[in-house]
Order: C-alpha cells, then sequence, then structure tokens
C-alpha cells in the first residue's frame, strides 16, 4: 500500500526502525531506515559489502575473504544512529503535511522524538495500544497495523 501511494506521489518518505527490508522488498524507493538493514552486510576488518543471502547461508559466523567477521549494516543497542539517515528523517517530517506514524509505541528514543519535527497540518497514529503522544494526534487507531492497511487495501479496490 504504501510502495502503491508512493508511485501515485501520496507519500514522499518512510521513516523505519524496521531492519528486515520490506519496504524496500513492497517497492518503496525512498525509505529511511534509521536502524539499518539485515540486508546490507560488512566486513568489520577491510569494510567490503556483502549481501542478506551470503550470511543467511553461512553455517557459522559469516567470514569476508580477508578473514574478517561478517556484520549486519544494523545500530545495535548503544550505537549511534547513521546522521545522514537522521537528518533526512528529520527533512522529511518537518516538511509533511500529513504524518502517519503506525506500528510503535513512541517509547524508544531518538525515533520516538522525531515527532517533536512534525509541523504539518495532520497527524494520524496506528499502534494496538496507546502511546504517550495519542493526544497530539488527530486521527487514532488502536489496532493492529496490518489489519489497518490491510482493511484500506480492500477499501481502495472496492
Amino acid at each position: 500500500t504504501l510502495a502503491r501511494w508512493e508511485q501515485e506521489g501520496k507519500v514522499q518518505a518512510i521513516v523505519t526502525q524496521n531492519i528486515d527490508g520490506f519496504d524496500k522488498m513492497a517497492g518503496s524507493r525512498n525509505v529511511l531506515e534509521l536502524h539499518g538493514s539485515i540486508l546490507r552486510n560488512y566486513c568489520l576488518n577491510c569494510h567490503k559489502f556483502y549481501s542478506g543471502d551470503y550470511v543467511f547461508k553461512s553455517s557459522s559466523i559469516p567470514k569476508c575473504s580477508c578473514g574478517g567477521i561478517i556484520k549486519p549494516d544494523v545500530v545495535l543497542y548503544e550505537e549511534v544512529l547513521d546522521e545522514k539517515i537522521l537528518s533526512k528523517a528529520i527533512e522529511e517530517i518537518s516538511n509533511a503535511d500529513l504524518l502517519i506514524i503506525g506500528g510503535t509505541s513512541l517509547q524508544v528514543n531518538p525515533a520516538a522524538s522525531l515527532i517533536a519535527y512534525f509541523e504539518g497540518k495532520h497527524l494520524v497514529l496506528i499502534n494496538k495500544d496507546k502511546t504517550p503522544y495519542d493526544y497530539l494526534a488527530d486521527i487514532v487507531i488502536h489496532e493492529d497495523l496490518a489489519k489497518v492497511f490491510e482493511q484500506i487495501k480492500k477499501e481502495v479496490v472496492s
């Protein structure tokens, strides 16, 4: 749904904490992966990049041709976010007319604090549980994100 909306010019960017790469696999192009992606991997020694397939097919700790350990290109606990991606996310959120935040409790920073940069007209929050920012939203939907988008997909098709 988001990929189609992006193609139609309705979505400018997707800012995600997910590391699974599903947004890009679905066809979205402007995806800002705050915590990186398991589909990109690199050698800690020589920085050569490896695909997710290479790592997933490894029977033990994946090693580079230089002998170094291959690490997923993800932000681990207490590591800092990529400054360029974070800046781009802030820019996209600051310039948005409508911000849809889905599938997050909005309790883990720095990602949760990005909502402070939104100066647009409408805020929509979709999450199973309440968030600390529900009071700011124009629309709050306490439902599973996948169910909400499945319903939107059905409504658009029919």
